[in-house]
C-alpha cells in the first residue's frame, strides 16, 4: 500500500514525519514507512537516532494534535505495553486548546437546537474550558437550572477520521516490516483506539454513559452523577447539570472547609472498586480533575466519554487472577496471565511461571496491610511486558485505576491502604466464583463438553473399524489426528483427562490390531459398542475430573 494517497493527505504524512524526525523518533519512521516523507535535512541524524526519551515522545504527540494526544493519553493507561517512565510522561498530556470564537459555538447550537438565546435563559460566551475536540460553556435553562453545555468543535470529526485512517495505514505497514508490531497486534490496538475516540465524539453516548452511572449509584449518597438534560442534548451538544465543589486533590481547600480526608479517600476508592468488581461498568479516566467534593461531602464525577466494561469472561479472569495472587500460586497466576493475553505469539509458560514466582517472593512475608498495591501492580505488569504479553484494554485501564486510586488515597490520607477498600469486593468475587450456582454452571458446561466428546467418539471409532474391515492390520495413528479430540478435552479443563483419553485410544487400537483378520467381521459390531462405551467412560471421567478440579479452586 502506498502511503500518502488521497486529497490533501500527503501534507499530513509529511507533517507527521517531520515532527517525529525532529524529536529523534527515527525508529518509528523506519517501522511505519514514514521515512519517505521525512525532510532530507532531518533524515540522516533522526533515522539513525536511538529511541527518544519520554519527554520527546510527549512533545511530539502534543504537536501532532488531538488524535495523537488522545492516543498518548490512552497509552498512559496501558502499563502492560508502556514502561513506567513513559506512562508518567504521557499522563502529563493535557488536552487544552485555544477556544473557538463564540459565533462558531452559537452556530453549532443553532444547527442542532435553535438560537442559543431562545434555548437557554442565559448562555455565557466565555468558555469554562476548551480542549481540542470540545468546548464547555456555562448556561442556565428556562427553569433557572444551572448547567454546562459541551459543544463539539466544528471540523473535529473530520480531523479525527483522517488521522485514524493514517494511523491504520502506518500500523499495517509496521506489522509487515517490524516484528514487535505483529506480536503486539498493533493493527488491533489502532482499531480499538479508533472505536474509543469515535465513541467519545458522540455526546449522545456520553449522556447514556452518565445515566448508567447514575443508576448504578442511585442509592449511594457518597457519589453524585450530574443529570443529563436530553431536551438540549444531541450528538454535538451535551447539556449536563453543573457540578460545584472542590477538586478532590486540593488538600488545603479541603482542610479549610473541614472535610474528613480519610473518609473521602475511602469513598473514592470504594466507588472505583464498585464500578469494576460489582457493576462491570467503569469510568476509564478517573483522574482528580474529574472528581469534585461537594458541600455535603459527596464526590461528584464528571466527563463520561471514556468508559470500560467487564464482561462475564473478564470477570472470571479477574477472579482467577486475584485468587492466584492471594494463594501465591505462581503456576496458576502464570496460566491466567497467558490466558488473558491477546499477544500473537506462543507464551513460554515455565519461564513466565519462574518470573511470577520471583515476583510473588517479593511479597511472600509482607503484611497485606503494608503492601503498596500500586507498586505491586506495576511490578506484575513489568513481568507481563518482559514476556511480551498484551492484556485486554479493560485490564490495562483497571490496573491504571488501581495506581491512580492508591495515589489519590495517599494524597488525601498518608495512612491510606487500598487493600481495605478493595477487600469487600474481592471477597464478593471469590464467593461468587465458589457459590453453589457457580459450581452448578461449571458442571453444566463440563457436561456439555463431555457430551460433545462422546458424540465425536463413535465417528472416530467407525473410522477405525472400517480400517479393520477393509483387511488392514497395519494401523498408523498420527498424533495430529488426535489433536482435535485432545483440544476439546483440554477445554473441559484438565490435561490429565486428555492423557487418559489418548491412552484409551492407543489401547483400543492395539486390541484392534491384535484381532484375527478372518474373525473381524463378527467382532466389529462388538468392538464398536465396546469402544463407544469407552468413549462414554472417558467423557464421564472428563466431566468428573473437571468438576473436582474447579471445586478445588
Amino acid at each position: 500500500m502506498a502511503l500518502g494517497t488521497g486529497n490533501g493527505r500527503t501534507a499530513r504524512y509529511a507533517q507527521i514525519a517531520e515532527v517525529l524526525a525532529r524529536h529523534g523518533l527515527g525508529h518509528v519512521l523506519n517501522a511505519t514507512g514514514l521515512g519517505r516523507w521525512t525532510p532530507s535535512a532531518l533524515l540522516p541524524d533522526s533515522v539513525a537516532a536511538e529511541a527518544a526519551g519520554p519527554e520527546h515522545v510527549r512533545r511530539a504527540l502534543e504537536e501532532l494534535g488531538p488524535t495523537f494526544m488522545k492516543l498518548g493519553q490512552i497509552l498512559s493507561t496501558r502499563p502492560d505495553l508502556v514502561p513506567e517512565a513513559y506512562q508518567a510522561e504521557l499522563a502529563k498530556l493535557q488536552d487544552a486548546a485555544l477556544p473557538v470564537p463564540a459565533d462558531e459555538v452559537r452556530a453549532v447550537i443553532r444547527e442542532e437546537l435553535g438560537d442559543a438565546d431562545d434555548v437557554f435563559a442565559a448562555f455565557d460566551d466565555d468558555p469554562i474550558a476548551s480542549a481540542s475536540i470540545g468546548q464547555v460553556h456555562g448556561a442556565r435553562l428556562r427553569d433557572g437550572t444551572r448547567v454546562v453545555v459541551k459543544i463539539r468543535k466544528p471540523g473535529a470529526v473530520d480531523r479525527v477520521r483522517e488521522d485514524l485512517e493514517i494511523l491504520r495505514n502506518l500500523a499495517s505497514h509496521a506489522v509487515r516490516h517490524w516484528g514487535p508490531a505483529e506480536e503486539y497486534n498493533v493493527e488491533g490496538l489502532v482499531e480499538q483506539f479508533g472505536r474509543t475516540i469515535l465513541a467519545e465524539l458522540d455526546y449522545l453516548q456520553e449522556g447514556r454513559n452518565a445515566e448508567r452511572f447514575a443508576a448504578n449509584f442511585v442509592d449511594d449518597q457518597r457519589i453524585r452523577i450530574p443529570r443529563v438534560f436530553w431536551e438540549t442534548t444531541t450528538s454535538r451538544v451535551l447539556t449536563l447539570e453543573r457540578v460545584e465543589g472542590l477538586k478532590i486533590n486540593d488538600v488545603e481547600a479541603l482542610d479549610e472547609a473541614g472535610f474528613d480526608r480519610r473518609t473521602l479517600a475511602v469513598n473514592a476508592a470504594s466507588a472505583l472498586a464498585q464500578m469494576v468488581f460489582k457493576d462491570g461498568f467503569f469510568h476509564a479516566d478517573p483522574h482528580p480533575g474529574n472528581m469534585f467534593v461537594q458541600s455535603d461531602g459527596a464526590i461528584a464525577l464528571i466527563d463520561f466519554g471514556m468508559v470500560g466494561e467487564v464482561d462475564d469472561r473478564l470477570h472470571d479472569q479477574l477472579s482467577r487472577l486475584l485468587i492466584a495472587l492471594g494463594r501465591k500460586d505462581s503456576r496458576r497466576l502464570a496460566r491466567t496471565l497467558a490466558d488473558m493475553s491477546e499477544a500473537r505469539h506462543d507464551v513460554d509458560l515455565p519461564a513466565l511461571a519462574d518470573d511470577v514466582a520471583d515476583f510473588i517472593a517479593l511479597y511472600d512475608r509482607a503484611n497485606l496491610q503494608d503492601i503498596d498495591m500500586a507498586r505491586l501492580v506495576q511490578q506484575l505488569l513489568a513481568v507481563v511486558r518482559t514476556h511480551r504479553l498484551q492484556m485486554p484494554g479493560e485490564v490495562a485501564v483497571i490496573s491504571k485505576m488501581i495506581v491512580m486510586a492508591e495515589g489519590l488515597g495517599r494524597v488525601l490520607d498518608p495512612e491510606f491502604r487500598l487493600n481495605a477498600a478493595l477487600r469487600p469486593y474481592v471477597m464478593e468475587m471469590f464467593l461468587e466464583r465458589h457459590s453453589p450456582q457457580a459450581l452448578m454452571e461449571t458442571l453444566r458446561e463440563a457436561g456439555l463438553g463431555a457430551m460433545d466428546l462422546v458424540e465425536d467418539l463413535p465417528r472416530l471409532v467407525d473410522g477405525l473399524v472400517r480400517i479393520v474391515d477393509s483387511g488392514g492390520v497395519e494401523v498408523r495413528l498420527r498424533a495430529s489426528e488426535l489433536e482435535p479430540l485432545l483440544a476439546r478435552a483440554e477445554k473441559i479443563g484438565d490435561r490429565v483427562v486428555a492423557g487418559v483419553i489418548a491412552a484409551a485410544f492407543i489401547r483400543g487400537v492395539g486390541e484392534l490390531v491384535s484381532l484375527d483378520r478372518e474373525r473381524s467381521g463378527w467382532r466389529a459390531p462388538f468392538m464398536r459398542v465396546g469402544l463407544t462405551a469407552l468413549g462414554g467412560l472417558s467423557g464421564y471421567l472428563a466431566w468428573s475430573a473437571a468438576s473436582r478440579r474447579r471445586r478445588g479452586n
